[in-house]
């Protein structure tokens, strides 16, 4: 276990201990469940590589903040050597690109929940997850009364891929 993991984990504890405290007169429950969130998505960091002129990738940027995600977001001039420096196929390429602190990449407007649940257990042999292009009704492509359904794909150190979530409307984004 990291520092890093063990402070995250040390902070989740002591919110937990707090809200129950805090609220032992009305169950604390919730307060529990979204101490534990909270304490979860503080602990996530992304670097996130993207054009200086691209406003879906600040909105999808946007999207990940305001989900809880410390992101910092990078204007660079060769987003291909990014790609290819992560090992991302063409097939599977975006406008932007984004790197956790342990190394995983997430390629495109992938859902915030689904990048947090995949940190949360990372699949064995598993290097990161991908929506390629970019899906209308994605985060941060959003186009008021349009969706495409679409993959959110798992990349695999090995070089395979298969599907990791299926995403057919917009409320299973969020």
């Amino acid at each position: 276990m990291t520092i890093k993991s063990m402070t995250s984990a040390l902070v989740a504890l002591a919110l937990l201990a707090l809200t129950a405290c805090a609220d032992a007169e009305s169950g604390g429950v919730t307060a529990q469940k979204d101490a534990l969130q909270t304490a979860d998505a503080a602990a996530i960091e992304l670097t996130t590589y993207k054009s200086a002129t691209c406003g879906c990738c600040k909105k999808w940027v946007d999207h990940a903040r305001a989900s809880g995600f410390k992101v910092t977001a990078t204007d660079v001039d060769d987003l291909n050597g990014i790609k290819n420096r992560h090992q991302i196929e063409p097939r599977h390429q975006s406008c932007h690109t984004s790197v956790s602190t342990e190394g995983y990449v997430f390629e495109g407007h992938i859902p915030a929940k689904l990048i947090r649940q995949f940190l949360q257990k990372p699949p064995a042999g598993a290097r990161g997850l991908a929506v390629a292009a970019m899906p209308l009704g994605s985060p941060g492509m959003e186009v008021e009364g349009h969706f495409t359904p679409y993959n959110v794909m798992l990349l695999n150190k090995d070089g395979s891929e298969s599907v990791y979530a299926r995403i057919d409307s917009i409320e299973h984004q969020h």
